[in-house]
C-alpha cells in the first residue's frame, strides 16, 4: 500500500482522486451531494435502520448506498485493507514504525474537509490499545470506534455502519485484548460503582462460553461482538454478502504488541 507522500498534499492513501474516479465510474458527485447522502443516513439512523433490525428502512438505504458512486472511496479490496493492517502492526511489534515519516500539517489539511479511512476498528477503551500505533497507521487511515470491552452496542453498529456505507471502509476488525478489566469484571461479577455493570450483559455470553480463563474469554468475546455485527445489522451483512466488506475478529496482545485473527 503506497505511503502517503508529504511533498505532494494532492496525493492519497490508496485511495481514488476525484479527478481518476471520475474517468472510471463517471461524473464524480458533487461535496454537497456527498454531504446530502450522509444527512439522509443520520436521518434513517435516528429513524431506527440502524438498530439492528432488518426492516424496510434499512433495504431502502443499502440500495442508496450501493447506487451511490461517492461510496467505497478506497481503491483496496477488503483482503487488501486486512492486508495493510496487519503488515502495519508487523512494523509496530518490530518497532520499526513509517507513520511518523508523514507530515502531519499535510495530512491534517487534506483531511480537513473528508476522510477516506480505509479499514474500521471497533477497540475497548483501554490505554494500553493505541489503535493508530498498533496498526502503523496516520490522520485519516482508520475508522476507529472504542468502548469499554469493545462491545456491539447500537451505537457502535450505527458508527460502523456509517464508516463501511458512507467512507467507504473496506475492513471492520473486532480487537480484544490481554487482561482487559472490562471482561475480568464480568467474570468476577462484583458489585462495581456506577453504571460499570451496565457492560456485563454484552459479555456475559463470552464467559458463559469461556470463563472463567480470561484470555479465552476475551477471544470469545471478540468473536461474538464480530458476528452481532455482521448479522444485526441489515448494512453491514450486505456488504459482507456483495464481498464488499470483511468483519473479523482480533486479539491484542499487549506484551508483544501483535495482533491476530481469531477464527
Amino acid at each position: 500500500m503506497a505511503q502517503f507522500d508529504p511533498k505532494n498534499d494532492a496525493t492519497q492513501l490508496n485511495q481514488t482522486s476525484p479527478d481518476s474516479e471520475s474517468s472510471s465510474t463517471g461524473s464524480q458527485p458533487s461535496l454537497s451531494n456527498e454531504g446530502a447522502s450522509r444527512r439522509k443516513f443520520l436521518q434513517m439512523a435516528a429513524g431506527g435502520a440502524v438498530a439492528g433490525l432488518v426492516t424496510a428502512a434499512g433495504i431502502e438505504f443499502m440500495e442508496l448506498v450501493a447506487s451511490s458512486s461517492a461510496l467505497a472511496q478506497s481503491t483496496l479490496t477488503p483482503e487488501m485493507a486486512l492486508k495493510e493492517l496487519l503488515e502495519g502492526n508487523k512494523r509496530f511489534a518490530a518497532g520499526n514504525l513509517t507513520s511518523f515519516e508523514q507530515d502531519l500539517a499535510i495530512l491534517r489539511n487534506h483531511t480537513s474537509e473528508k476522510q477516506q479511512p480505509f479499514a474500521a476498528v471497533l477497540a475497548c477503551a483501554d490505554s494500553r490499545v493505541p489503535v493508530e500505533l498498533i496498526f502503523d497507521q496516520t490522520i485519516g487511515h482508520i475508522f476507529v470506534t472504542r468502548n469499554a470491552g469493545n462491545i456491539s452496542t447500537s451505537e457502535i453498529i450505527a458508527s460502523l455502519e456509517y464508516g463501511a456505507a458512507v467512507l467507504g471502509t473496506k475492513v471492520i476488525l473486532v480487537m480484544g485484548h490481554g487482561a482487559c478489566g472490562a471482561v475480568d469484571a464480568t467474570i468476577q461479577g462484583k458489585e462495581v460503582p456506577g453504571q460499570i455493570s451496565a457492560l456485563y450483559p454484552h459479555i456475559q455470553p463470552a464467559v458463559d462460553l469461556a470463563g472463567p480463563d480470561l484470555e479465552a474469554t476475551v477471544k470469545a468475546n471478540a468473536k461474538i461482538q464480530a458476528a452481532l455485527l455482521r448479522q444485526a445489522s441489515p448494512v453491514i451483512s450486505g456488504l459482507v454478502k456483495k464481498e464488499k466488506l470483511l468483519v473479523l475478529a482480533a486479539f491484542y496482545n499487549i506484551g508483544s504488541g501483535v495482533v491476530s485473527l481469531l477464527k
